[in-house]
């Protein structure tokens, strides 16, 4: 049976009622605009639709708003509010070198006002895997995956893994990392909560895990310390151009001299790190090692840190660093024939190649860490197994 559907058209008039305007209680709109390459300040403001001649006048006056002059960093993002006349009402300017404060500056009645405002930022935990296909930094640029993080998986991982001669076509990684943001919008990288590296076919795993207040470290899904007591190498990335032999070609003093250390070619500036926990033996110039720094570690291991262009702030002889502490900066002081760090690892002052030998490990966890350890980690294992099964769906 067929049912029939009529349609009926009606016609009403309607009365037409007055239109009130919407009252607004701020007549102000939000506009972001990113820093481009040759910038300037009155560029960045006509891109803001700001047309203000008092509000630039201040921003070229005042001593406090001087910063946002020196510091029109390409890629850095600007937020300003502005009324519909494009009078500046208040404008949001990123600092260097703190990516949590910014320098604002408000209008108020009478004036100007400037300020250094610490952003509320929200942490979110973020979640990615990629392959590697030619290096560790294409990998994580190809997933969106911040440098920050791509150098924390190599200082996490770098006891295990030569990121500068072990990485294979086909390796895998997962990581699940801290974002912390500001209104929705990353402002920067918290830290890694978990990790996965399969490198060459062997699973590496790193699960972060807070020791004491403020005190923590990264332990396999069994609780065992992956931390080592001494990294593989004191720069973040580079490569290895003369490793460590009995005889080598001196390229300054043309002769042939065992070379008891192991050379990292770097740009000048770049930074060096402690490769263990230990104290400032040393710090100043040494012969044909230029500019260096020697540290103790555990009574009977010494590293040597040569060719520096300089030394961290602080560097004195009898301080205590930490493992990862810059303690100075890659040169080429000294009998170098080019900008490059020279490394040395000695045990009771013999040499040791360290690229080669089995590194010692750090403390285990007490039994009372272990137990809490063992009842934080299941969430971290979850989020791993969750990528990297999304993962391997992907490759199959």
């Amino acid at each position: 049976m067929e049912i029939e559907h009529s349609q009926h058209s009606f016609i009403q008039e309607l009365a037409l009622q007055s239109v009130q305007p919407v009252a607004r209680s701020d007549d102000s709109y939000a506009k972001e605009e990113r820093i481009q390459r040759g910038d300037t300040v009155a560029a960045l403001l006509g891109r803001l639709g700001i047309s203000d001649p008092d509000a630039t006048k201040f921003l070229q006056t005042n001593r406090q708003a001087a910063p946002i002059f020196r510091q029109l960093s390409p890629g850095k993002s600007v937020a300003a509010r502005v009324n519909t006349v494009g009078e500046l009402q208040e404008l949001n300017f990123p600092l260097n070198g703190s990516a949590d404060t910014v320098l604002r500056v408000a209008r108020t009645p009478h004036a100007f006002e400037v300020s250094e405002l610490a952003l509320q930022l929200d942490t979110h935990v973020v979640m990615k895997s990629a392959e590697i296909r030619y290096s560790l930094f294409g990998a994580t640029d190809a997933a969106d995956i911040p440098d920050s993080v791509a150098i924390g998986l190599a200082d996490i991982f770098g006891g295990d893994i030569d990121f500068h001669r072990d990485l294979r076509k086909g390796d895998q990684f997962s990581v699940v990392y801290e974002s912390l943001r500001h209104d929705g919008k990353p402002v920067r990288t918290g830290r890694i909560l978990a990790a996965e590296f399969i490198n060459n076919g062997k699973t590496y795993s790193a699960i972060w895990f807070e020791t004491s207040p403020g005190r923590g470290g990264y332990y396999t899904s069994d609780g065992k310390n992956i931390r080592k007591a001494f990294l593989r190498s004191p720069l973040e990335f580079s490569r290895v151009t003369s490793g460590f032999t009995t005889a080598r070609f001196h390229p300054v003093l043309k002769k042939w001299r065992a070379h008891k250390g192991t050379d990292f070619g770097a740009p000048v500036g770049t930074r060096v790190k402690a490769t263990s926990d230990g104290v400032v033996e040393f710090v100043g110039w040494q012969g044909g090692y230029g500019k260096v720094v020697i540290l103790r570690h555990q009574g009977r291991y010494t590293t040597l840190y040569g060719h520096l262009s300089g030394f961290a702030s602080g560097m004195t002889k009898g301080r205590r660093v930490d493992q990862g502490d810059v303690i100075g900066f890659v040169g080429a002081t000294g009998l170098a024939s080019g900008p490059h760090l020279h490394y040395e690892f000695r045990i009771n002052n013999v040499h040791q190649n360290p690229l080669a030998m089995a590194l010692p490990a750090a403390p285990p966890l007490s039994p009372e860490q272990l137990a809490r350890f063992n009842e934080s980690r299941q969430p971290h294992l979850a989020r791993i197994e969750m990528i990297r099964g999304n993962t391997l769906a992907l490759l199959d």
